[in-house]
């Protein structure tokens, strides 16, 4: 059966929460919040449907979820981490693909970019266009399946925390809005520890 690009795009798209946490909190949710308890933690693992990586819920547990990190708390639309409106909620379950797994799909698919002289009829280009385009976007949002964006390093880069899949406790450094890829974070050849990324900028721990 083929499938409905277009529409399955706009099925994906809805798992974000951009109007519910997509902005920073504000007013009285900007004051300084106390670490979450553990019942709230373990509330805001049953609604996701994840169990956070030990270190990113020991930090939860100890300090304040404010600052440079991508707080999680509670709203009206549930738990989530507001200042972020790229993570998607629908997918938080999926694991974390690792880049390498994807790589010959991602060549099979701009190699089949439907090009205008392969087609006599524009509208039929248009068509087939916009088809690939929806299939492209959907690809793109399934790369960051199981993570978190937890942290915006500005210029269209994000920090990923990995909560889903064999990866799960990883840090990735989401560098697509110019190299078009997502890189692991390492600390001396070693994947880097959450305790050990907060203390250091994710731009300095990307092997380019």
């Amino acid at each position: 059966m083929t499938t409905d690009w277009i529409a399955e795009a706009q099925r994906i798209a809805r798992g974000r929460r951009f109007e519910e946490l997509g902005c920073p909190p504000s007013g009285q949710d900007a004051c300084p919040a106390a670490p979450l308890s553990e019942a709230e933690i373990r509330e805001a693992e049953a609604e996701l449907g994840i169990a956070f990586p030990d270190q990113y819920r020991e930090y939860l547990l100890r300090h304040s979820p404010d600052g440079a990190v991508n707080r999680l708390r509670r709203s009206a639309a549930g738990w989530g981490w507001h200042g972020d409106s790229s993570t998607n909620y629908d997918l938080l379950t999926t694991a974390f693909p690792h880049p390498d797994s994807y790589r010959a799909y991602e060549d099979e698919l701009d190699a089949r970019e439907p090009l205008p002289e392969d087609f006599p009829d524009h509208n039929a280009h248009q068509a087939a266009w916009k088809q690939w385009d929806a299939e492209y976007e959907v690809f793109q949002e399934r790369k960051t399946s199981g993570a978190v964006f937890i942290q915006d390093n500005g210029c269209g880069f994000s920090t990923l925390l990995v909560v889903a899949g064999p990866y799960q406790g990883s840090l990735w450094f989401d560098g697509r809005a110019t190299c078009d890829r997502i890189l692991p974070l390492n600390l001396d050849g070693r994947p880097v520890s959450f305790m050990d990324w907060l203390a250091r900028r994710s731009m300095d721990l990307v092997g380019w």
